[in-house]
């Protein structure tokens, strides 16, 4: 992974997740909401962390040239959370997901990194449309997926879930 493969708003850097970032992964993973909305992934040790990011980020980065970004304030350089673009096996359309730290919710960040990546996603990667999930009582994940353009298409699994989720489908039109 490269410089390349990093971007930039007006107040975030965003760039691919490495390994180095495993504590910080594993802090998020760790979040009330993260397990809540999410699901408990059971990663509990930076080593566990670590190991995630090798199986499921970076498999997926070198396969299609993207996957999950970690999402930075300039100001400070400080970790806020994370916005990926996920393209999961035997899945018609890659999906975009987000999560943040709790201090860090409500700022405008998450549209902001989204947003960008969106247009990534066009751009860069040749994508013409992506879907996005979340729980039905994920009120802010609705929100912001209804801020960004996306209409809900109906329910869904993702693989590997028995959960129910909302679908939503958003084609990528800039």
């Amino acid at each position: 992974m490269t410089s390349e493969n990093s971007f930039h708003t007006q107040r975030l850097h965003i760039r691919p997740v490495t390994t180095e970032d495993a504590p910080f992964i594993l802090e998020l993973m760790n979040t009330p909401k993260w397990i809540q909305f999410i699901g408990d992934r059971n990663v509990r040790t930076v080593e566990e962390a670590e190991n995630y990011i090798i199986e499921k980020v970076l498999v997926q980065f070198n396969k299609h040239g993207y996957s999950n970004n970690v999402i930075l304030r300039k100001d400070d350089n400080v970790k806020l959370g994370t916005c990926g673009i996920y393209h999961r096996e035997d899945w018609e359309d890659p999906d975009i997901g987000f999560a943040f730290l709790p201090q860090y919710e409500g700022k405008g960040y998450a549209y902001e990194a989204a947003n960008k990546l969106m247009h990534v996603a066009q751009q860069d990667y040749g994508l013409t449309e992506l879907s996005g999930y979340t729980l039905e009582e994920n009120a802010a994940s609705r929100k912001l997926l209804e801020r960004l353009g996306f209409s809900l298409k109906g329910l869904g699994n993702l693989p590997n879930s028995d959960d129910e989720l909302l679908h939503y489908h958003r084609v990528l039109d800039f």
